[in-house]
């Protein structure tokens, strides 16, 4: 086990270079793949069915994306396609200067308007194995909250629309080489400056510990840190387009908040663990907080909108 070990040691010590470049590249390769191929991986996850088929998109949502495309004045709107998405809020994935382009899911509820909420109400939906009532109170305000203003439609889609643009997948992808890299620069240099290189081996196996310890924390620091700004880059960016667009953001967030009042009320204590009685979503752990607070993007975003006003 032991000569195993240090033969092991022995050949990272002198490969490390190499084995730091692969490492680097894997990490890499693993966070950005499903961006590069969205079609064959992000699209099939997301992709909405209608009766044992792919749903359509409609018309109505078509052109609605191909306006928010010349709203944002993206490089050329043929990298970009949208597809009917599950859930209740846009999404999207790819690198739109690559082959593949950029994929976005508009789910179907942006059909729906004040007047006409098929969109909502002919779908079934289950909580704790109940489903929900859309003429009780509950289910009426959870109901209101998933209809939008074509405004906030907009601006939903478009804050999507700039985080692809603006290459947020690859800084996001960056975050984990970039940490590993530190990891093993760290580890080199602190057992140089003390000596371990000529030290007892369990010196040296302290150190690595305690530097992978500290890289990791620093990562999910570091990865979560990135994608907030990029949340409020994105978000500042949609909002600036127009008036509307801002005032669209306002209303998307505070529905975004209203729907997750209403869903912590439907699934009981398990609603409490998720959702926090302002709508925001409770850290998954005490360490990591991947989306900045909806209160935090609401209350920028009505900040420019006065701005705007001014």
């Amino acid at each position: 086990m032991s000569s195993s070990f240090l033969k092991l040691s022995a050949f990272l010590q002198k490969y490390r270079t190499p084995v730091l470049l692969i490492g680097c590249g894997g990490a890499f390769t693993a966070n950005i793949f499903y961006h590069v191929f969205p079609n064959g991986t992000y699209r099939k996850l997301y992709q909405a069915w209608s009766k044992g088929q792919p749903a359509s998109l409609s018309e109505k949502l078509e052109n609605t994306f191909q306006a928010v495309l010349k709203d944002c004045a993206v490089g050329s709107s043929e990298n970009y396609s949208a597809f009917a998405s599950f859930g209740f809020q846009p999404l999207g994935a790819g690198i739109p200067w690559l082959p593949a382009g950029a994929q976005v899911g508009i789910p179907a509820n942006f059909n729906s308007t004040t007047d006409d909420a098929a969109g909502i109400t002919n779908r079934t939906i289950l909580i704790n194995g109940k489903e929900v009532e859309w003429d009780s109170d509950i289910g009426t305000n959870l109901k209101q909250s998933l209809l939008f203003s074509p405004e906030a439609q907009k601006f939903a889609i478009a804050r999507e629309v700039i985080r692809l643009e603006t290459a947020g997948p690859l800084l996001h992808a960056a975050v984990a080489p970039a940490c590993l890299a530190g990891i093993c620069v760290n580890s080199v240099v602190l057992k140089h400056v003390f000596g371990l290189y000529a030290g007892p081996l369990l010196a040296r196996g302290v150190v690595n510990l305690v530097v992978v310890g500290l890289g990791a924390a620093f990562y999910m620091l570091a990865s979560d840190e990135v994608s907030q700004w990029l949340d409020y880059k994105s978000d500042r960016r949609a909002a600036s387009l127009s008036l509307q667009y801002a005032k669209g953001g306002v209303e998307f967030y505070d529905k975004i908040l209203s729907r997750n009042q209403s869903l912590r009320m439907l699934m009981g204590p398990k609603g409490e663990e998720v959702y926090a009685p302002s709508g925001n979503l409770f850290p998954t752990n005490l360490f990591s907080m991947k989306h900045a607070p909806y209160t935090a993007r609401r209350d920028g975003i009505a900040g420019l909108l006065k701005e705007l006003k001014m």
